[in-house]
């Protein structure tokens, strides 16, 4: 692209300027006088004159020959200056030319004047001379301005290559990308899985151990009495018989345990029964009479009367009742400046639920913590695993229940949970 489109740009862009005023048009000007080479515009102009001389010489030279078809040479000088020169040039070789012409061609000759009768031939050569300069300027202007739109135009399309060329690089670099992306998400989401089942078989294990415990910590007790029955001075054959046989129900209990407790994680079916959610308290409070002696601890039983039976499976259930009142009994292992109670309640909730309360004097929980104590291995007991109140949590949902804390208004905590009760219709189709 030359200097002069450079001109024609700035004059351009200057004119189309939504601010554009006479100071910035004026600018405009100065600018493209400035980059507009001197020598160049008097090579211009020079070549003007010369085209002109030129075709005076040749026409004085011919006139004898073609007469006034010399002035050919003339319309070719303002013709060939107002393409290379512009319409400056061009009008200067325009006004040579029609003074030439006027001066040598038409009479009276070598006279700046024109004879009426030579007058309609002159005007017919310098309006004839002024078209075809002007065309000619139009047309080199115009053609310039084309050139100048293809110019743009290309480097345009060369910038949108570009561009579109970087885009679909960054393209295939953001896919490339994405694909190690995927690829360390699915190794991701496969050692997760794998994280997940070990997860599941330590969770397995934990409340297999916790859950267990409790039953053999009885046939331990019960072996140790029926020895000492045994080596009484006449041995107490009644005493050793009940220990041996509280052993046998004890291990029963803990296969009972383990048995139920598998089922649960591999979510195998319970085994759903009618029962009495009194009954079921009764017998755990009978259980855990031993670990309340031995932390000084009274339990307090307020049982509704006449309530609705539930269907449950009945290990589980104990599970759940054992786990809420050994918790509010460790609960209360430091407490000695207040009577260490613990209060199991039960009564109807609305029209469709039995409510089972499990209220201690205890330390309390701390409000941050009342919903983190149902997550697995989450405990703040020095020597807890975390499982008992998860999987507490977990029967209690899968009974179609509800088990949540809440602090008391003066000591302790209150552990509760609801079961729905067995619908007439629901025990005919059980039946």
């Amino acid at each position: 692209m030359g200097r002069d489109e450079t001109v024609r740009r700035v004059d351009r862009d200057a004119s189309h300027r939504p601010d554009g005023s006479l100071l910035d048009w004026v600018t405009s000007r100065m600018v493209r006088t400035e980059n507009i080479p001197v020598a160049r515009a008097i090579s211009h102009y020079g070549l003007a004159v010369v085209l002109v001389a030129a075709a005076l010489g040749l026409t004085l030279l011919l006139q004898s020959v073609v007469s006034t078809a010399g002035f050919l040479f003339f319309y070719i000088a303002v013709v060939v200056s107002a393409w290379i020169g512009g319409k400056w040039p061009g009008g200067l070789a325009f006004i040579l030319s029609a003074t030439a012409v006027a001066y040598f061609f038409t009479p009276p000759v070598y006279s700046f004047t024109v004879d009426r009768q030579s007058l309609p031939l002159f005007i017919e050569f310098a309006a004839s001379a002024l078209v075809v300069g002007w065309f000619s300027s139009w047309r080199k202007h115009a053609e310039s301005e084309l050139q100048y739109v293809r110019d743009e135009l290309q480097l345009r399309v060369e910038e949108r290559t570009a561009e579109l060329r970087q885009t679909n690089e960054q393209l295939i670099a953001e896919m490339a990308e994405r694909k190690r992306a995927e690829e360390a998400y699915y190794e991701a989401q496969a050692e997760l899985a794998r994280m997940t089942r070990m997860s599941a078989m330590g969770a397995l294990a934990a409340s297999i151990s916790h859950e267990v415990n409790q039953p053999l910590a009885a046939v331990v007790t019960n072996a140790d009495a029926c020895m000492m029955w045994l080596s009484s001075d006449p041995p107490n054959l009644g005493e050793a018989r009940a220990a041996v046989e509280s052993i046998a129900q004890q291990g029963t209990r803990a296969s009972d345990v383990v048995r139920h407790i598998r089922a649960m994680f591999t979510k195998g079916t319970p085994e759903r029964s009618e029962l009495q959610i009194n009954d079921l308290i009764r017998e755990v409070g009978s259980l855990t009479e031993g670990a309340a002696l031995r932390n000084e601890v009274v339990i307090q039983t307020e049982l509704g009367a006449d309530l609705p039976a539930t269907m449950g499976d009945r290990v589980q259930l104990q599970q759940v009742i054992a786990n809420l009142i050994l918790n509010g009994i460790e609960a209360m292992s430091e407490v000695n400046d207040r009577r260490r109670l613990l209060v199991i309640r039960s009564e109807m909730r609305n029209s469709d639920e039995v409510l089972v309360a499990v209220r201690d004097s205890g330390i309390g929980i701390d409000p941050k913590n009342e919903k983190r104590i149902f997550d697995a291995f989450f405990t703040t007991k020095a020597q807890g695993m975390g499982m008992g109140l998860s999987i507490s949590h977990s029967i209690i949902e899968s009974h179609g229940g509800r088990l949540w804390a809440s602090g008391n208004s003066d000591y302790g905590a209150t552990l509760q949970f609801t079961l729905p009760v067995t619908l007439p219709a629901d025990r005919e189709s059980t039946s």
